[in-house]
């Protein structure tokens, strides 16, 4: 039996920063990961989809040369080649993160790992099994894609996230089932390389979680580009054959129509991973499966601590790497600050970008605030303009009585850039004041968070 300090179960974006930390702060660790080192995120989400849409954003630039006074000839996608970029780009990534591991002296088990009491961990790998055993369990298992109930993700027709980063080959008309930002970004990275697209939302508009002002001129950007988006409707059956899918989709008038699509991705939420990882003969608490924990990320049972998209909203990579550094901070003996979800950014990487924090304009006022509210066009930004993308704007949210940012909401190029600056100033919690007395350079894009902030308050300068 080996002994650690630390075994974290899970090698994604929180589970790997959470053992690096507790390493660094002199805990003997080791982390278990059943298949790649990065987890999800590293391999098969976060880092990958953004090589293919880069990858499609160039190719979008190509077919616009001409904007730019250019010209492009003979253009076209390989998209085997666009996913093998990305391949590569995922596996430089895991091998950055073995690399950490060894540099931090951080043991690497691998193999499925189940707690089989306070303090001990199985890992069993071709058959044959290991026993650990720590002081402290971190779980950091991750969740996986929802499938419809009544039609499973096949790989071949029908798709999760998963295949969609690994396509067998090029769709040609494909449907894209959920408008979060998932389904909206491989909803705008097939769209730019030629697709013809289809979302279903079953909500009243696309990606809702955003602010509502977000949501319309996105939805109005995307239909510009070719898309099709039905809201307020929902897909009633998916049948796959050899060579199509066909779909029966419910309209927000309650008409039902079938459509044949020639493939389908399905982004209806996720599912964490809890199962057979022995919650259950632990009596650890959970919340429609996810494990439930206190702001330091302690859960029910003392030792053991649960991170990431295992347990509550957001379901995001930053906030599970954040996470991370608080349980490790605190299993060492530190005092870390509790993370405020009001406080973490949220990014939607589709074309034009989508980034915000905090409350929307709706979401404030429901919670009782008076607020001031600025909003400042990328048409009106001068470096926006130079850059061929005048499509955009910048919307601000304040406390009518304190000054104090509650929101802040963009949509337009490299928005996901940006929003780390109003997330900065909402978490030293600075006031409209502080955002005004600030110099931003000329020419940029960040121009725009001052003007939007100066439009709050009837000051704006440029439009």
């Amino acid at each position: 039996m080996s002994t650690y300090d630390l075994i974290v179960l899970g090698s994604g974006p929180g589970g790997y920063v959470a053992a690096i930390r507790a390493a660094q702060l002199g805990l003997k660790t080791a982390i278990v990961e059943r298949e790649n080192l990065g987890g999800i995120c590293l391999n098969w989400g976060c880092i990958p989809t953004k090589a293919l849409l880069r990858s499609a954003e160039i190719y979008h630039y190509m077919q616009h040369a001409g904007d730019y006074g250019l010209t492009a000839a003979n253009i076209s996608a390989d998209i085997d080649a666009v996913v093998k970029r990305s391949r590569g780009v995922a596996k430089q990534l895991n091998q950055g993160v073995t690399h950490l591991m060894k540099k931090n002296k951080i043991t690497v088990h691998l193999g499925e790992g189940r707690l089989t009491a306070p303090g001990k961990l199985s890992v069993t790998k071709d058959g044959k099994t290991e026993e650990l055993t720590a002081k402290n369990i971190i779980i950091a298992t991750g969740a996986r894609a929802r499938d419809l109930p009544f039609a499973p993700a096949d790989g071949k027709r029908i798709w999760t996230y998963r295949h969609a980063m690994t396509p067998p080959e090029m769709p040609k008309k494909l449907l894209v089932i959920g408008s979060g930002a998932i389904g909206i970004e491989f909803a705008s990275f097939y769209n730019d390389m030629g697709a013809e697209v289809t979302v279903v939302e079953m909500m009243d508009r696309i990606v809702p979680v955003e602010d509502a002002d977000i949501s319309t001129f996105l939805e109005k950007a995307l239909k510009k580009q070719g898309m099709t988006i039905l809201t307020g409707a929902g897909v009633q059956s998916l049948k796959a054959s050899a060579t199509s899918v066909t779909a029966e989709i419910k309209d927000k008038d309650g008409k039902v129509a079938k459509s044949d699509f020639t493939h389908c991705i399905v982004a209806i939420g996720i599912v964490p991973n809890t199962e057979n990882i022995g919650l259950e003969a632990l009596g650890v608490k959970t919340t429609k499966g996810h494990i439930d924990t206190d702001p330091m990320c302690r859960t029910n049972v003392p030792g053991l601590w649960a991170i990431g998209d295992v347990t509550a909203p957001p379901w995001l990579a930053h906030k599970a790497s954040h996470e991370g550094v608080i349980a490790a901070e605190a299993i060492a003996g530190g005092h870390p600050h509790a993370m405020d979800p009001k406080n973490i950014p949220g990014f939607t990487y589709c074309h034009p970008q989508v980034a915000s924090v905090g409350l929307t304009e709706a979401k404030a006022k429901e919670a009782g605030y008076e607020v001031k509210v600025g909003s400042f066009p990328f048409m009106g930004n001068g470096k926006a303009i130079a850059l061929g993308e005048a499509e955009g704007f910048i919307k601000t949210v304040f406390d009518a009585k304190t000054g104090e940012l509650l929101g802040a909401h963009m949509v337009g190029a490299e928005v996901t850039e940006l929003i780390q600056g109003y997330t900065v100033g909402k978490t030293a919690e600075l006031v409209e004041a502080d955002f005004m007395h600030t110099v931003f350079p000329h020419p940029t894009l960040s121009e725009m968070m001052h003007e939007s902030v100066l439009g709050a308050y009837g000051k704006a300068l440029h439009i």
